[in-house]
């Protein structure tokens, strides 16, 4: 659950207190080019107040006008459809050709919202089930192996962190990075041995390791959910993750430090029981090359280029679902 989601839930929780009507509109389909994926939503207040986004702008626009004027349902779910014909795509802003359906739920009983949030807090994920008919809500736990549905009676939604990130050293990177992750759907964990490094470090809702990074890649059950970044600045701490996170299933392995270095990296990575297959995993230097200088900037370049393998394979696994791979969003 991304940074823009989980504030929809927790901008519902507070709304709770006021008199006014509430909905929560779900993206459940999308046709063509749509600006939101399945799952986006948005957090709607009877005086016009919304938070979250469904759209590019105009069909929240359009949800606003008609909770203003007392049009939608607070008694029953609706199922609506935007930009079936390419004039209507025009008049709300959509891409050529796109549409999406969205669900418009009226929100009465406020139990479910905290559950969820405490669930997310805890680092758990959890699924929600909606019944359209009878508005009936069950909560269980997931795992990332279960994904958003929606079959026309019934709305299961995932919240939580479906993606892992490990990053090796707690410096000014680390620092960075881990913030901008944890808005990206991560649960981030730093391993550093050194006790200076950790007193200073300032990120919450991490988890912060003191083992070795060796002990701490092999204890950490790494899976295709997983990135593992060394920022160290220590190449034998960084080394000693790599030669166990290279041998893993994690979509993202990368190594802070310029070509020569990372060159001389992979021929010390040679070394030791690791094939030239798994030494070409190892994204190094780390991130995309925009020229990065400042901690912000690596930082960035990093998410990037991890957005970017991210979801080639998440569409490489929508594909190819029937090869029993897990499927991670």
């Amino acid at each position: 659950m991304d940074s823009v989601d989980l504030s929809v839930l927790k901008t519902l929780q507070e709304w709770q207190a006021e008199k006014f009507p509430l909905w929560l509109v779900t993206v459940v389909e999308t046709f063509g080019s749509s600006p939101r994926p399945r799952g986006a939503m948005l957090a709607l207040r009877g005086d016009g107040l919304a938070v979250g986004s469904v759209s590019g702008g105009c069909i929240e626009d359009d949800l606003v006008r008609r909770a203003l004027q007392g049009q939608l349902k607070t008694d029953c779910c609706e199922v609506v459809t935007y930009g079936v014909t390419q004039e209507e795509a025009r008049n709300f802003g959509l891409p050529c050709g796109g549409a999406l359906r969205l669900v418009i739920e009226p929100v009465r009983d406020p139990d479910w919202i905290e559950r969820v949030l405490l669930s997310v807090q805890a680092h758990r994920l959890i699924s929600r089930t909606l019944h359209l008919e009878s508005m009936q809500i069950l909560l269980n736990d997931a795992s990332r192996a279960d994904a958003f549905s929606f079959d026309g009676a019934r709305l299961t939604t995932v919240h939580g962190p479906r993606w892992r990130l490990l990053i090796i050293g707690a410096g000014q990177t680390s620092g960075y990075l881990a913030r901008m992750a944890q808005a990206l759907d991560y649960h981030v964990t730093v391993c550093d041995p050194g006790d200076e490094m950790r007193q200073t470090w300032n990120v919450p809702d991490t988890v912060l390791l003191s083992e070795m990074p060796d002990d701490a890649v092999l204890a950490f059950q790494v899976d295709a959910c997983t990135a593992i970044v060394a920022l160290s600045h220590d190449p034998k701490m960084d080394d000693m993750a790599l030669l166990e996170a290279l041998k893993t299933p994690a979509f993202y392995i990368g190594a802070l430090g310029s070509k020569v270095n990372n060159a001389k990296r992979r021929e010390r990575l040679a070394l030791f029981d690791l094939s030239q297959e798994e030494i070409a995993r190892l994204h190094g230097p780390v991130g995309l090359p925009i020229s990065s200088r400042t901690p912000p900037e690596i930082a960035v370049s990093i998410l990037a280029h991890m957005i970017s393998i991210r979801n080639r394979k998440t569409e490489s696994n929508q594909v190819s679902q029937s090869n029993n791979q897990e499927i991670c969003s």
